[in-house]
């Protein structure tokens, strides 16, 4: 081997090991070469031109019971990172953009405009989105297997949508024998019961049978026009692969830990013939997430499917350097909100009958000599409504320290809004979490939604 040769091997090993030395992350361009993968910073529509700027302006339509809430904090985090202002709801919404009215730029707090991203609890519209974001903005959402996603919203929501809350013993099975002895499609919670993805996406829950087909046809088309990526909660991991290319970002940007989980005990097991009743039951959203599953492989098999094996493996080995980093070895246990001293880390329980559990930190963690986590590591594990509420004082912050006196004057209108408003709002589905806590959780707890 000549003594060229030698001095760039050296110089390679040497750069390797002081990447290693500092933290462990490797940068994931370097390692995608090493293992024959295409530019990591490349998105698919850049075909070879290399790396660009990561983008920032994304708008992510948040579907219930989907792993959503997962996505919505790599997106808190993502923008905190980089100084982004995120779309955030006024006072009277809560936490929701006064969900399930059709979205209005009239439900975004003023001390969050412009932005560059929104990922709240919405209903689509994209007339009232294209008002409110940049031009250029990235359209997203993620949809999850029909069967599995009702039995969750059944679940979650039986003490809410009265189409549930009706059926006797809170059975499924008796909900799925006879869905019209108890499903009202004029009730203000009627979403919850059929076609909830379809009426995330701004469409018709209600579609006629005879009509269904042919209606959910042209909306997966139209929702393919609108959306550059549909990801799928069964390949959570892949569509985080094809999200972080198309948004130019780097593996660090879409780290996660699994948020709002269910304990095994509130979760029903489906029979295949229950699976096709709620098919059938929710014809559309079925139809629209077999369209996008097989749209996701088709993405998957262009990039290749080798190089997105090879990139989910680096993606969940980073997370669990940064699980360590943070936590000083595993992630923090899970347990019902009313185990968790950290009220700021309680997720909202929805009712008695379902657990919704979240992380605790060990309250003598600084006694036995651990730094404590960063504030990127807590808020990591951070539920959703806390999140929010945090961001929102964080912008609001920094908004009147930006524009003192336009700050002043559009307090005024906003008082003037939430009274226009007032009246006409539908109630917010979900109090604060601290307003109900869950009984202590029993058995094994899964990381699934």
């Amino acid at each position: 081997m000549s003594q060229k040769k030698i001095f760039l091997v050296l110089i390679a090993v040497s750069t390797v090991s002081l990447l290693l030395h500092h933290g462990g992350h490797l940068n994931l361009t370097l390692e995608a070469f090493w293992l024959g993968c295409t530019s990591s910073r490349a998105s698919p529509n850049q075909g070879s031109g290399g790396p660009s700027a990561k983008h920032t302006s994304v708008a992510f339509l948040k579907t219930h019971k989907t792993a959503s809430s997962t996505v919505q904090n790599i997106l808190f985090r993502f923008a905190e990172r980089n100084n982004l202002t995120v779309a955030l709801p006024i006072t009277t919404c809560d936490h929701q953009f006064c969900y399930p009215r059709p979205f209005s730029a009239h439900f975004v707090h003023p001390h969050t405009t412009p932005p560059d991203i929104i990922t709240n609890h919405l209903r689509f519209s994209r007339a009232e989105l294209r008002r409110l974001m940049p031009n250029n903005t990235i359209y997203i959402t993620i949809l999850r297997e029909p069967g599995a996603m009702f039995e969750s919203l059944f679940t979650y929501f039986n003490q809410y949508c009265l189409s549930f809350k009706r059926v006797p013993n809170g059975s499924l099975e008796t909900f799925l024998d006879h869905p019209w002895s108890y499903y009202r499609p004029e009730e203000k919670d009627s979403m919850y019961a059929r076609n909830t993805l379809t009426f995330d996406l701004g469409g018709d829950k209600d579609r006629p049978s005879s009509e269904a087909p042919a209606y959910a046809k042209r909306f997966a088309a139209e929702m393919e026009r609108v959306f550059s990526l549909v990801m799928i909660a069964e390949y959570f991991d892949e569509s985080l692969v094809l999200l972080r290319r198309l948004l130019s970002w780097d593996l660090d940007d879409v780290l996660y830990v699994s948020l709002n989980m269910r304990t095994p005990d509130s979760k029903s097991s489906l029979s295949r013939e229950n699976t096709a009743k709620i098919r059938a039951w929710n014809a559309i959203d079925s139809a629209l997430y077999d369209h996008f599953n097989s749209s996701l492989w088709r993405q998957l098999r262009a990039l290749g499917l080798a190089c997105v094996e090879r990139e989910v493996q680096l993606l969940r080995q980073s997370r669990d350097r940064l699980v360590r980093s943070c936590f000083g070895g595993h992630l923090p246990p899970l347990r019902s909100a009313a185990q968790i001293t950290n009220k700021e880390l309680r997720p909202w329980q929805p009712s008695a009958k379902v657990e919704i559990v979240g992380y605790d930190l060990p309250v003598n963690m600084t006694q036995k000599g651990h730094v404590p986590p960063r504030d990127e590591c807590l808020k990591m594990v951070m539920p959703e409504v806390q999140y929010t509420r945090l961001l929102l004082r964080s912008e609001s912050l920094r908004y009147r320290k930006r524009f003192p006196l336009r700050s002043s004057q559009q307090t005024l209108r906003t008082v003037g809004q939430v009274r226009a408003h007032k009246g006409s709002l539908a109630p917010s589905l979900n109090p604060r979490p601290s307003e109900t806590l869950a009984r202590s959780t029993k058995g094994a707890l899964q990381l699934s939604q």
